[in-house]
């Protein structure tokens, strides 16, 4: 049966909205015999770190599986299949168009490469050899990440800047993209950095493309139109975090012709950079499925939801005597709770690292990031309702 918006909220969408487990069903509940992790001999987590790929991220909605069921079924063009859920993409993203990646790093990649080869077919099949091509991209220096390995991966030289004045400076005939970070102003302590406005304002006008890596962005899904508004060129969106859509798939967004260019230096296409990079119709569909759920989520129920095990944590915590504890900076752009602690290692004879190997090691298993200062965090964001309880119950077994 065709998934619509009338079937997923009589299928438990409405319960899913304030991430209760109706979409999300433990494997204990629906497996007659051991799960799959059991018969592999591993043991599941509480996800109290975040969307962190290492720990899968999140779990996707029930009407994915079924989506992606339905996909496996029969076969299909891809292309065809690619370029109808880029339409539909498109529109909920804001842009004129869209296609699927192998998560916000391919779409980084496959962006680059569109930035740099085109449509040309000679230099598709050239690539990574860019002699003839143009070979820089510039980076500000606060937005280098780790994640701009899909863009050095293109064989481009990276032209860092820290000014209006230096970006400027930087652009030359030589320049394929500019690679660039949103963030709502007070979510980093970049300092003084270039905006988004003043960076099109050098680099429209020169004819250079600018590549926002926005995998960070949600929630709350507005935040993808209203970034598109600002007219940057290409859109990189995770759909394996908090869209939970397949763990492998996002989302690249922007103007048709810069897609297209994406599309033929991405798979299906053999002889090209990106093959390797392979989006299959079962996950096309699913992230599209995802896409559609996500963007009509009442994202202020959701954050009311964290927010209220977020106090309830903090409170109990706050009862164990070795603990200090307090709610660390809330991301103006995607409202994250998290709840910080911290003890005088001597007194209690165990520093961060035995603590949080002590709850990763316990049962249930339990991940956490780190905070400030040798502290750790518990990021309420991706977990279940009432997991929060067995956190607190856990704690105060680790510290009394």
């Amino acid at each position: 049966m065709p998934i619509s918006r009338r079937h997923w909220l009589q299928s438990g969408g409405l319960a899913s909205l304030m991430g209760i487990s109706a979409c999300t069903p433990k494997a204990a509940e629906t497996a007659s015999g051991p799960t799959v992790y059991q018969r592999l001999g591993l043991r599941p987590i509480l996800n109290f770190r975040g969307t962190h790929t290492t720990l899968g991220a999140s779990k996707q909605w029930q009407e994915c599986f079924q989506a992606q069921a339905e996909a496996a079924r029969e076969y299909i063009v891809l292309e065809e299949l690619q370029e109808a859920i880029g339409e539909r993409l498109a529109k909920l993203c804001g842009t004129e168009s869209a296609m699927v990646s192998t998560g916000a790093a391919g779409a980084i990649a496959i962006g680059t490469y569109a930035c740099v080869a085109g449509d040309d077919p000679f230099k598709i099949r050239q690539l990574p050899n860019l002699d003839g091509m143009k070979n820089e991209v510039i980076i500000q220096k606060c937005h280098r990440i780790s994640y701009d390995h899909a863009v050095r991966g293109a064989g481009v030289k990276i032209v860092e800047v820290e000014t209006l004045d230096q970006l400027k400076a930087a652009v030359n005939d030589n320049t394929a993209m500019v690679y660039f970070l949103p963030a709502n102003n007070d979510d980093y302590d970049w300092g003084d950095w270039v905006r988004i406005d003043d960076v099109l304002a050098v680099t429209k006008p020169a004819g250079v493309p600018v590549l926002a890596d926005c995998a960070n962005m949600l929630p709350p899904w507005k935040n993808i139109p209203d970034f598109a508004a600002s007219g940057c060129d290409l859109l990189a969106i995770s759909g394996g975090k908090h869209m939970r859509g397949p763990q492998s798939t996002g989302i690249l967004a922007g103007p048709k012709e810069m897609v297209r260019k994406a599309w033929l230096n991405s798979n299906p296409h053999s002889d090209s950079q990106g093959r390797p990079m392979k989006v299959d119709r079962e996950g096309m569909v699913a992230l599209w499925t995802a896409c559609e759920i996500y963007s009509q989520l009442d994202f202020e129920k959701i954050n009311a939801e964290c927010e209220r095990q977020a106090q309830w944590l903090k409170a109990e915590l706050e009862q164990i005597p070795a603990l200090r504890v307090e709610m660390l900076r809330h991301e103006n752009a995607r409202k994250v709770h998290r709840i910080g602690v911290w003890w005088d290692e001597a007194k209690v004879g165990k520093d961060r690292k035995t603590i949080e190997a002590e709850l990763m090691d316990g049962d249930p298993r339990i991940a956490v990031a780190g905070a400030p200062d040798g502290g750790l965090a518990f990021c309420v964001f991706m977990n279940e309702p009432g997991e929060e309880q067995l956190v607190a119950k856990r704690m105060q077994e680790l510290f009394t």
